[in-house]
């Protein structure tokens, strides 16, 4: 078993995330280490499904983002589908039907990415900037990864496009371009939370679109949209999604083609409008990404 030092040592650099394999074994020494290690397991004072983890005084008794519980898969669970996951992404298209390996595809990539999420989160303090932005890059590369399994080519990289009537340009940073014959079919967008950033992703759709008078896919990929709040022991979940937000643009602007979520709210299942345009991962993977095509 690895001590939290090696874990933190680890998840810090970015390099010994290449592969699929690196970010499965990363997970699984996780999983082990928290199955024994941990001060607490806090729950959330208001969605009790949601927990936190409290390292020991190596961890400086830091406490991890929330963790939702329904989602969040046990080793056992998670050594057994890992022997597997990479064959299911190759034929994702077989279980289709399969709601019981579609349910395990969503919850595998989360624990994948709440594994190395709350990791970070034992690091001290003074580097929580830099956290954030090892999480959000490494989240970023998972999914790529994974698209790639499913057989795509996918780029990512900064087009500059160019503004009619003038001699400026306009800088797209994309996070996922899927190409067929060298052309862009679907960009996506990938981040572990929508805040502060979904009002980016619409106006990027639609200045995209207008400048190139085309029509292309876009989608949005999210980890979560839940934050800590709340001060101990009154330790609560709070949200991070704009509802508001959402629905302004999507029906005042130009709705996305595809948002996808491995944790989903509770409102975008009960909500008319938010089920209509949001799903969760597997659906992406399963149905929707080969429609763009």
């Amino acid at each position: 078993m690895k001590t939290l030092w090696e874990i933190m040592s680890w998840v810090s650099s970015k390099e010994r995330f290449e592969k699929m394999e690196d970010y499965l074994e990363f997970s699984k020494y996780y999983l082990e280490f928290i199955e024994k290690e941990l001060q607490a397991v806090i729950v959330a004072q208001n969605e009790h499904n949601y927990h936190f983890f409290q390292y020991k005084r190596d961890g400086e008794y830091n406490i991890t983002r929330p963790v939702n519980g329904d989602l969040f898969l046990k080793l056992p669970d998670y050594e057994e589908f890992a022997g597997k996951f990479e064959k299911i992404l190759e034929n994702i298209r077989d279980i289709k039907n399969n709601n019981a390996e579609r349910k395990m595809v969503n919850n595998f990539i989360y624990t994948t990415q709440q594994s190395i999420g709350c990791a970070l989160d034992a690091l001290p303090s003074s580097k929580t900037n830099t956290s954030r932005k090892v999480n959000g890059d490494l989240f970023e590369r998972l999914i790529q990864i994974t698209m790639r399994k499913l057989g795509f080519s996918i780029d990512t990289e900064t087009l500059s496009i160019k503004i009619p009537g003038s001699e400026e340009a306009m800088k797209y940073q994309n996070d996922i371009e899927i190409k067929v014959d060298g052309e862009i079919v679907a960009i996506g967008s990938v981040k572990t939370s929508s805040k502060d950033r979904i009002d980016k992703i619409f106006l990027d759709k639609l200045m995209y679109n207008r400048l190139i008078q085309t029509n292309t896919p876009h989608f949005a990929i999210f980890l979560h949209d839940v934050q800590r709040a709340g001060k101990e022991p009154d330790f609560r979940v709070g949200q991070t999604f704009l509802t508001g937000h959402f629905k302004a643009y999507t029906v005042g602007l130009s709705p996305l083609d595809g948002v996808y979520y491995c944790d989903l709210r509770p409102v975008m299942k009960a909500d008319r409008l938010l089920k209509e345009h949001i799903k969760s991962l597997d659906c992406l993977l399963c149905e929707d990404v080969w429609k763009y095509l």
